[in-house]
């Protein structure tokens, strides 16, 4: 569905967090149009924006329901991890109760090519149960929020790495490696060659940002335990900011 309304008419919502939030945000800006975007909190130094920010959740789906009638939201674009379902639960959900126009901004899954070794499984629990018994040395590619089902299998060396320096004591002792994307090939492959990675652990997230280690495994020879994307509600969705930019009524000079 495209929309047509004035800019003027115009106050999108952007849930954001991801690199595809940030440049929709800078092309939102450079549109004149009025937005806000919306951090989830988890990440402590947050990439500044050129639009006004909140931080912090909104109460589940009716908060945020609440949020869209108070703030007089007329779209909302979900740029969320695509791992980050009960947002995008939300996200349907509020929508659906305030009549809000919504669309997601998601690229597409990484699909298998020649050389890859995947094992590909359902969730965080199954990646578990596919690693090795025999001790080998795992990099977690899949956020804190998801590595202590991990562990179960404590003979495993574990590299994680981390946007913000971990608060809390980690489940097990690991390599805890804290940079922030987007990485290089060569980048990658420099640390699995240092830290002597077996295996990785990776959810689909799709996109470029992340990609690199996944080509990097690829050339090394590495199995990935490669964890599918959540089932989520029907709802329209976007690859790139030029699509999202249409569905506002707006052209864009990015090419994708």
């Amino acid at each position: 569905m495209m929309v047509s309304q004035e800019s003027d008419k115009i106050r999108a919502l952007i849930l954001g967090g991801t690199a595809d939030a940030n440049l929709l945000a800078a092309e939102i800006a450079r549109a004149g149009l009025d937005a806000v975007y919306s951090y989830g909190g988890r990440t402590r130094a947050p990439a500044d924006q050129p639009l006004p920010t909140r931080i912090g959740g909104f109460g589940g789906a009716g908060g945020l329901a609440g949020y869209i009638r108070d703030e007089r939201i007329t779209h909302v674009i979900d740029a969320t991890h695509p791992f980050a379902a009960g947002m995008s639960r939300n996200a349907v959900a509020a929508c659906m109760e305030t009549g809000t126009p919504l669309i997601a901004l998601e690229r597409a899954p990484w699909a298998r090519v020649p050389g890859d070794n995947w094992i590909e499984v359902a969730d965080v629990s199954a990646a578990v149960a596919a690693l090795p018994g025999a001790p080998a040395n795992i990099l977690l590619a899949i956020g804190r929020q998801h590595i202590a089902p991990f562990a179960t299998k404590p003979q495993h060396a574990y590299t994680l790495r981390f946007v913000d320096p971990p608060e809390a004591p980690l489940p097990f002792a690991a390599d805890v490696i804290v940079s922030r994307g987007p990485f290089t090939h060569e980048g990658e492959l420099e640390m699995m060659r240092t830290r002597g990675i077996h295996w990785i652990v990776a959810r689909n997230s799709g996109g470029d940002g992340a990609r690199a280690k996944i080509d990097a495994a690829r050339m090394l020879g590495l199995p990935v335990i490669m964890i599918a994307r959540p089932e989520l509600p029907d709802r329209q969705s976007a690859e790139s900011v030029t699509e999202v930019m249409r569905w506002l009524g707006h052209r864009t000079c990015l090419g994708a």
